[in-house]
């Protein structure tokens, strides 16, 4: 959990930026509700020096990043930042590719504790390689330092990864939109990337999760009802919360919505096991993961724009049709009876419905 600077800011970052983000996590009560790490993205770099060890750039981060680290611990938090796998950034700055052991060097001296590490500018360069270059390049710089893949799902690293990086990007990047492909041509809505999480649900447990990419929650593209279904089922997905709005200037629904303990306590449930969509008729869908203790917790998903009726079965569930189990709604903050068999809820347009069903 923790917020990264791409989504909203792309390559317009700089020390002040971070630090406000800083500031902001911990007066909105976001750290206190489990958001750790504060990430920069692309374009921070500016050059190598003379013996090839990247130097931030002296316009956006005058102090230096090891200075900004002990800003960003001094919080209570945690410091991120990025680099590539290729001879260049996706923003075209210099990557990291043959400069491995030296780039993981100074991030340690830093302070740094995770490294989001991107795909491009790559050519020919084996994924599987290149990721465990830098995964033994972070483990030999005597610092813990979480790894996060970005190679976009490519190479399906859900397959190899799970003892390289501790998450793995599923889909090319997310667009603020509720479904389609952005007009840039190679970002996809929230419903496209729910869609390719369908049957990772096996790869993913505790130290090494799928990544369907960070939030847009607050980024003006959605609707507040579309949002709550982006995190609700991000959630559900066991995955990062990786929030990438302005933390600076939050309306109270997405403070609402990223503040929701309940729902970030599905996300953090200690089993670590990620949802599978368990039913699906048209628009309407219903995903459900198991939780420590034997509750379940559910999202019934209406991918329309009008309300529908959308039921889960406890067969669904995989449990006995007898089974007396309390309901709880997770973004009404409400006990809302029990049942057996199974239960029916209608869901608004563009719009979720999450439980938690216990025994």
């Amino acid at each position: 959990m923790g917020w990264n600077s791409w989504n909203r800011f792309a390559c317009h970052v700089n020390e002040a930026l971070i630090r406000s983000a800083a500031d902001a996590m911990v007066s909105t009560g976001m750290r206190d509700a489990g958001y750790g790490y504060i990430v920069i993205d692309d374009c921070w770099q500016g050059v190598r020096d003379a013996k090839g060890f990247m130097v931030p750039d002296a316009k956006k981060f005058p102090s230096g990043i090891k200075a900004l680290a002990d800003y960003v611990h001094a919080k209570g938090l945690k410091f991120g930042i990025y680099s590539d796998a290729g001879t260049k950034t996706c923003g075209g700055f210099p990557g990291s590719h043959g400069y491995e052991l030296q780039d993981a060097q100074r991030y340690a001296e830093w302070g740094v504790d995770y490294l989001k590490y991107d795909w491009c500018n790559t050519d020919n360069q084996d994924a599987q390689a290149s990721y465990l270059t830098m995964s033994k390049a972070l483990q030999a710089s005597g610092r813990p330092i979480v790894f996060s893949l970005c190679e976009w799902g490519n190479a399906k690293p859900w397959l190899w990864a799970q003892n390289i990086g501790n998450l793995w990007r599923t889909t090319g990047d997310i667009a603020d939109r509720w479904d389609g492909m952005d007009p840039n041509g190679y970002s996809m809505g929230l419903l496209k990337i729910v869609d390719m999480q369908a049957g990772l649900e096996p790869y993913a447990g505790p130290g090494h999760w799928n990544d369907p990419d960070m939030l847009e929650v607050g980024n003006g593209g959605m609707t507040d009802n579309e949002y709550r279904a982006h995190f609700s089922l991000w959630a559900m997905f066991a995955a990062p919360l990786i929030a990438g709005n302005d933390l600076t200037a939050m309306s109270p629904h997405t403070r609402e919505i990223l503040l929701n303990k309940e729902v970030i306590a599905v996300d953090q449930d200690s089993l670590g096991v990620a949802a599978s969509r368990v039913w699906k008729e048209g628009d309407a869908e219903v995903w459900a993961r198991p939780l420590k203790g034997g509750g379940r917790a559910v999202v019934l998903l209406n991918r329309g724009p009008t309300p529908r009726q959308i039921g889960v079965t406890w067969e669904q569930l995989r449990y006995p049709d007898h089974l007396v189990a309390k309901l709880r709604d997770l973004w009404r903050h409400k006990d809302t009876g029990t049942a057996s068999a199974g239960t029916s809820i209608v869901v608004g347009g563009h719009a979720v419905v999450m439980l938690t069903i216990s025994p």
